[in-house]
């Protein structure tokens, strides 16, 4: 708990406050060219007029930053193939009949991935469940010549990255390991080179991370089809047990909620009229899309969850969990509950949650939140403030429903209502807007100048993570929002498709497709459209933004979206600017490697008229040659 000169308690900052003890930030780490891997430094190089020209060792500025970003893509490679990891073990038990907690919810999505594969997709599911798994697993192992999970990448990208000589190793263990051998002082020092290698660590992120990881969730939870659900913190609620799970896994939160319905009388016994499980961050898009959970805070507002003195227990898993948490929570009698043996927050009371004991594990948590809500009524003097505010969303718009709904549009042709909106000039491409609310980004509306402006331009939004958290809250998620939002062109697509979908009414103007490992989604929306309509996911008018970047994950996922052939757009700049060389490759020499380029813009508007820009550049290039 934080303190004043005479030991009174104070009110622990928050993250806006704590970013503006920061400034000014050091410019060489923004600027990327803070070389720190080696003791002979640290070294501050840079192409500008400060700083060094060059590293004691002889880097170059263009070393330095290539390397930083690689190690940055290298990292968020290693967070998503985790979590990948953590449910293709989960799927290998259950096909074992080790695991009684969990099932296979969505047979046939195993079937559709098993044929993908090249694997039986006919036998019993507990056979084909065991093909897949093991084909996961061994994507860790280095079993194969190559990753089995680029069979989902398209086919024609993968065929043309292949002849630039870019494929990842067959291990996404080894690739990162790679990457931090290749950027250890007095190794790789090409910058080209070097950020080679990074787009490869962004294809394994992509599927040996991000598409495994999805995959296997939609096989063991279930597919996700769109549901109603509520966002923002109004959705707490002060006479229940309020339990916020927080985090990435739904191996965890889904058994979190199952068994907090089970307890219901427990917590009624307490005095509370119910158990209330609210999301936060990713796994709150995962319960969101599954199971209705509100989506109560993105993970910049986990604190100001707290400070409501409403929440019970704050539940955590992996990814994304703030350590000034731990200070709050010491303000109140909120428990905070680690439940990941590798991962602890201080402050924090550490659950150890196991797949294989998975019911007594959750019934432990949901227990912690009962007793912390007697804790809250015993207490005389203590106060509750939820803000009043929240908003409708439509969540769990699936690539799996939207090209079911394509099918349903057009039988014989699922691209075209897309392509033929694109070519009228109703619809002007599609963006993929992925990542996390930025403190630094926060106070300029970031993501939501940028998706109004984008709207108005006949763009469809298509969002995941905490984005996802900040768009519901602005009502961007609402089909009643559709006609008021969306440019005319854009609302009727919006309108046919929900048509086509059997909805009354519209889709939202903005379709939130999950959480951040939910990305793949986008992929596998994008790869159908390309191999459908004949056209390179490299020419498609597609663009990916990471509006508001925080997290190593977000550069891997944007390296990804690079390695599809698509403009990625960043803001904060990602750290190269330091580097003339970088800046250069990125924005503009990777057009002729992968087809993709860096966009870098930190005002909104000009950000919507460098994507929008980059969109008609690709609309009109693809019509032009039709």
């Amino acid at each position: 708990m934080a303190t004043s000169e005479d030991d009174e308690p104070t009110t622990p900052e928050l993250p806006e406050e704590r970013l503006e003890e920061s400034q000014p930030q050091c410019p060489f780490g923004v600027g990327g060219s803070c070389c720190r891997i080696c003791y002979m430094g640290p070294c501050r190089v840079s192409d500008g007029a400060h700083g060094m020209e060059r590293g004691v060792c002889g880097a170059t500025p263009g070393t330095v930053a290539a390397r930083n970003v690689y190690r940055e893509i290298a990292s968020g490679a290693a967070s998503h193939a985790d979590h990948a990891r953590e449910i293709a073990t989960v799927l290998a038990e259950i096909a074992d009949g080790e695991l009684s907690a969990y099932d296979i919810a969505d047979p046939e999505k195993l079937r559709t991935i098993a044929a993908d594969l090249g694997l039986d997709a006919e036998g019993d599911v507990s056979a084909v469940a065991e093909q897949v798994a093991e084909a996961a697993i061994e994507d860790f192992q280095e079993g194969g010549e190559t990753l089995n999970w680029l069979d989902r990448m398209p086919d024609e990208q993968r065929e043309y990255l292949a002849k630039q000589g870019i494929e990842p190793l067959p291990s996404a263990d080894k690739e990162v390991a790679r990457a931090m051998h290749r950027t250890t002082q007095g190794n790789d020092a090409d910058p080209k080179h070097l950020l080679t290698g990074a787009v490869e660590a962004g294809l394994t992120d992509g599927y040996a991370g991000l598409t495994m990881g999805t995959d296997l969730q939609d096989v063991v939870f279930g597919t996700p089809q769109p549901v109603q659900t509520e966002a923002d913190l109004g959705t707490l609620r002060e006479d229940a047990v309020n339990i916020a799970v927080h985090g990435h896994s739904p191996v965890l939160s889904e058994m979190v909620v199952k068994h907090a319905n089970e307890l219901e009388d427990e917590a009624i016994e307490a005095g509370a009229d119910g158990i209330n499980i609210v999301g936060i961050c990713c796994t709150g898009n995962e319960l969101a899309e599954r199971q209705k959970v509100p989506l109560a805070a993105h993970s910049s507002q986990a604190e100001l969850a707290v400070t409501t003195g409403a929440l019970d227990a704050m539940v955590a898993d992996i990814q994304c969990i703030w350590p000034g948490i731990g200070d709050v929570v010491e303000c109140h009698h909120t428990r905070l509950i680690t439940t990941v043996d590798y991962v602890r927050i201080p402050g924090a009371e550490h659950v150890s949650f196991d797949p294989e004991t998975a019911a007594e594990d959750a019934e432990e948590i949901v227990r912690r939140g009962i007793a912390a809500f007697g804790d809250r009524h015993s207490r005389q003097d203590y106060t509750v403030e939820i803000p009043d505010r929240t908003t409708d969303a439509m969540v769990g718009v699936s690539d799996d429903f939207v090209l079911n709904v394509l099918e349903s549009a057009n039988p014989e042709n699922p691209s075209r209502p897309l392509v033929d909106a694109m070519e009228a000039g109703d619809l002007n491409g599609i963006v993929g807007i992925v990542g996390c609310p930025n403190p630094k980004m926060r106070t300029a509306d970031m993501t939501e100048i940028l998706i109004e402006e984008l709207l108005a331009e006949n763009v469809l939004p298509v969002v995941t993570g905490c984005i996802g958290h900040i768009t519901a809250q602005n009502g961007y998620l609402d089909p009643a929002m559709t006609d008021e939002l969306a440019g005319d062109g854009l609302a009727a697509v919006l309108n046919d498709l929900g048509e086509a979908a059997g909805l009354d009414g519209p889709l939202p103007p903005v379709w939130h497709m999950g959480s951040c490992v939910d990305n793949s989604r986008i992929g596998n929306v994008v790869r159908a459209i390309s191999e459908d309509a004949g056209v390179p996911t490299r020419e498609l008018p597609v663009v990916a933004s990471a509006p508001e970047l925080i997290a190593e994950k977000a550069v891997s996922i944007g390296t990804w979206a690079l390695a599809l052939g698509l403009p990625l757009h960043t803001a904060p700049t990602l750290h190269m600017d330091h580097s003339e060389e970088v800046t250069r490759i990125m924005t503009e020499d990777l057009k002729d490697i992968t087809g993709g380029f860096a966009i870098q813009e930190e005002d909104p508007k000009a950000a919507a008229d460098a994507i929008a820009s980059a969109l008609d550049d690709r609309r009109t290039a693809l019509f032009e040659e039709a």
